[in-house]
């Protein structure tokens, strides 16, 4: 009996910095390992695509003509757009269709104009109609989903994301070490992150503050704050980093911060609850489903009300000594588990189709 054929798209796997790599790279290596021969699986990628998946999986390497003209458009039974961003359009296939969306982020951000907004949603709207299955990374997303689509409730469901448990190398030093104690913040420095919140935290002690990530015209706004809390010479941005670099800022800092304001799931929340750390997030979209009751949570961004959060935290997080509560929540999202989900997902539209 043949096996029925799926094929995942992962193009937005570009840019290795980008959240779309490591669920590129955490899902993709999951799918392969849990397939056991159940499908036969073939991805989708951009040439220059950083990591390849060890070559344990067939590739179809993306062409710009795929959009007016897929050549595999008969040769698949499922196909998962694993984005929202899917350069593949649904409607160049002939298959059952999955289409994973990590976010609605746009029509929370207060500087999006409503001529944009209602251009997304019909983009997105379109997207939705032509597939038969929508996965979104949290139930935040999914309430948007069926907010502004609820035509789609239906074939809406949630599959959470899983996340690498990074390994720190003893050996390793950063291209920046900062002196101890610090604090550590990682993303793009856009203003929806809102690390320009941070150093009000660097208040009446003497913590350093590493923020890393793409660097943006928005660091300038952090400077600024950091000059404002007399605490410029203890905030460090260090732009992108890697991996081992990552690990080691996990491993060493004292706490996590991630007041976000809008995040699809917030991957690094999970990669510091792996190190036992104190994580201090925003209340808002997603990120409560994340950090669960063992996250500390800012309920607004006044300096004062942050500041007594994080003060608060930390007492109780030591004394308490939530380490392994903190370890406890981020083995509930594995990419090993999320793998199962989707597997699970494409044998029910098989199903459907009488395959």
């Amino acid at each position: 009996m043949k096996k029925p054929k799926v094929l995942v798209t992962f193009d937005s796997m570009k840019d290795a910095n980008c959240g779309y790599f490591s669920f590129g790279k955490g899902l993709g290596d999951a799918l392969i390992q849990e397939n056991r021969g159940k499908f036969n699986l073939k991805f989708y990628l951009f040439k220059h695509t950083q990591y390849l998946f060890n070559g344990l999986v067939d590739i179809i390497y993306l062409s710009r003509l795929d959009r007016l003209f897929f050549r595999g458009k008969n040769d698949f039974d499922v196909v998962h757009l694993s984005d929202q961003t899917c350069r593949l359009r649904p409607k160049r296939v002939n298959a059952k269709k999955i289409m994973t969306i990590h976010d609605m982020n746009k029509v929370h951000l207060k500087f999006s104009k409503p001529h944009r907004i209602k251009v997304y949603l019909k983009k997105l709207g379109k997207l939705i109609s032509q597939c038969d299955k929508i996965v979104c990374i949290s139930q935040f997303v999914a309430n948007d989903v069926v907010q502004y689509f609820p035509e789609a409730k239906e074939k809406v469901s949630v599959i959470y994301n899983g996340a690498d448990k990074l390994i720190s190398d003893e050996k390793h030093q950063p291209s920046f070490a900062p002196p101890k104690p610090f604090l550590f913040t990682i993303g793009l420095l856009s203003v929806q992150k809102g690390f320009h919140l941070l150093p009000a935290l660097l208040k009446d002690n003497d913590f350093h503050l590493v923020i890393s990530g793409r660097e943006t015209p928005h660091k300038q706004r952090i400077l600024e704050e950091a000059e404002k809390y007399d605490c410029l010479d203890r905030v460090h941005i260090t732009g992108p980093i890697s991996d081992d670099d990552k690990a080691w800022y996990y491993k060493n800092c004292d706490a996590f911060l991630f007041p976000s304001v809008a995040e699809g799931f917030g991957l690094p929340v999970i990669e510091a609850m792996h190190f036992g750390k104190p994580v201090f997030l925003s209340k808002f979209t997603s990120l409560p489903e994340v950090g669960g009751d063992v996250a500390y949570y800012f309920d607004n961004f006044e300096p004062k009300h942050m500041q007594e959060v994080f003060t608060r935290g930390m007492i109780d997080f030591i004394q308490n000594n939530r380490f392994e509560e903190a370890r406890a929540q981020a083995e509930k999202f594995s990419w090993g588990i999320a793998a199962k989900q989707y597997m699970s997902l494409y044998q029910e539209c098989l199903e459907n189709s009488n395959y």
